[in-house]
C-alpha cells in the first residue's frame, strides 16, 4: 500500500510537470502573485534555494514540502528578509511544524510583505495630502508531510493567497506537492521533484475599479464598474539531487544540484554546497544561472548569481533541543541583494 501511494503521488507530479513545462519564456512578467517566488527562509537562501533534495524542516515549505517529513518533534521558525535592499520592502515569516504519530508531520507557515506607507493620490489631487495606505501581500500555507518508507517521503501544501491595496484586492488558493527519494550507503544520495504554485487564476476587484463621471450635457452622475483581467499563478517544477561527498561524526559535506522550470519566465539551473560541523555550525554557498547566460540584457528575473550563508545551533536541553540562528544572502541583478535572518527553535 505504501509503494502504491508513493507511485500514485509520483505519477501525479510527473503529469503536472508536463503541463507546467509547456510555459513560454516570452510570457515573462504576465503572471501575478509574485510573492510566491520569494523565499522567506534564511537557511535555504544561503544555498540560493538549490537544496530541494536535501532541505529539512520549515525551510522545506518553500523548496520541497517533502522535507517537512524530517521534523522529529516540533520546530518553530521566525525569519525576516530585507527584500531588494534599498527598496524599503521587508518580508516576515513564521512557521510551525509538529510530529503526528510515527511518520507524519503537520505544519503551518505564514508570510507577509511590508511596503511602508504610500501616499493616496487621485486625478484631482495628484500631490496627495489625503492620507496614505499600506499594501498587504500575504500567504498562509498548511502542509501535511509523511514518510511512506525509509526511502520515500512526500508532502502536500494548501496555500491561501491575499493581495490588497487601499481599495482593490485579490485572493486565491494554490497547491504545492513534492516527493523525495533517499538511497545509497548511509542515505547519502537523494532525489526530489516538487510542483509549486498550482491553482486557479486570480482577479482583482473592489471600489478602486469604479469610475464616476458626468456625461456632457447631463446632470446625472454615472458610475461604471471596470472588470480586471484574470492572471495566472507563477507555477514551477523543481527537480534536484543531493549527495553527501563526506559524512562522518564530525563533518558532513553535501553537494546539491537543481533545475527550475518556470511557466512564465526562463528556466534556471543552480548548485549549492553545504558543510556542517557536528550539527552545530553550518556554512552554505550557492549559485544560480538563468537559461541564456548572465548578460543583463538576457535576464528576466532578479535572482541570478551567487548566494551564501551560515547557521549556528545552540544546545538548549538534554533531549536534543536547540536554538538555531540562520543568515542567508542572495545577490540580485538590481539593488543590493536580499538579506535574510532567522531563528529556529527545535524541541
Amino acid at each position: 500500500m505504501k509503494q502504491l501511494t508513493s507511485l500514485l503521488l509520483a505519477g501525479a507530479l510527473m503529469g503536472a510537470a508536463t503541463t507546467v513545462e509547456a510555459g513560454n519564456p516570452d510570457r515573462a512578467g504576465s503572471a501575478g502573485a509574485g510573492q510566491l517566488l520569494i523565499n522567506p527562509w534564511a537557511g535555504s537562501n544561503g544555498l540560493a534555494g538549490m537544496d530541494m533534495a536535501s532541505v529539512r524542516g520549515i525551510d522545506a515549505a518553500f523548496t520541497n514540502v517533502a522535507g517537512l517529513a524530517f521534523i522529529n518533534k516540533q520546530e518553530l521558525t521566525f525569519a525576516n528578509t530585507r527584500y531588494l535592499s534599498g527598496s524599503g520592502i521587508s518580508v516576515n515569516s513564521i512557521g510551525f511544524g509538529t510530529k503526528l504519530g510515527e511518520s507524519s508531520v503537520l505544519a503551518l507557515t505564514v508570510m507577509s510583505m511590508g511596503f511602508g506607507d504610500i501616499p493616496i493620490t487621485t486625478e484631482d489631487l495628484p500631490e496627495g495630502g489625503i492620507g496614505s495606505f499600506s499594501p498587504s501581500f500575504s500567504n498562509i500555507g498548511v502542509t501535511y508531510a509523511k514518510a511512506f518508507s525509509n526511502s520515500i517521503y512526500g508532502g502536500l501544501t494548501v496555500r491561501v493567497i491575499g493581495e490588497a491595496i487601499s481599495n482593490v484586492r485579490a485572493s486565491g488558493v494554490a497547491f504545492d506537492a513534492g516527493i523525495r527519494y533517499v538511497t545509497g550507503e548511509d542515505d547519502r544520495l537523494r532525489f526530489g521533484i516538487a510542483l509549486r504554485n498550482v491553482g486557479a487564476p486570480m482577479r482583482y476587484a473592489g471600489d478602486g475599479l469604479t469610475v464616476t463621471a458626468t456625461p456632457q450635457g447631463s446632470a446625472i452622475n454615472l458610475t461604471m464598474l471596470q472588470r480586471a483581467e484574470r492572471y495566472e499563478l507563477p507555477s514551477q517544477v523543481n527537480i534536484g539531487f543531493g549527495y553527501d561527498v563526506m559524512k562522518s561524526e564530525q563533518i558532513t559535506a553535501t553537494v546539491n544540484g537543481q533545475f527550475v522550470s518556470n511557466s512564465f519566465t526562463k528556466d534556471q539551473y543552480g548548485v549549492g554546497v553545504e558543510a556542517r560541523y557536528r550539527d552545530r555550525v553550518t556554512l552554505r554557498g550557492g549559485y544560480v544561472v538563468e537559461q541564456g547566460g548572465m548578460g543583463e540584457g538576457n535576464l528576466s528575473t532578479a535572482y541570478n548569481g551567487p548566494a551564501g550563508g551560515f547557521s549556528v545551533n545552540i544546545p538548549a536541553g538534554l533531549n536534543g533541543s536547540y536554538i538555531g540562528l540562520d543568515y542567508g544572502y542572495r545577490t540580485t541583478v538590481n539593488f543590493a541583494g536580499n538579506h535574510s535572518i532567522g531563528i529556529r527553535i527545535v524541541v
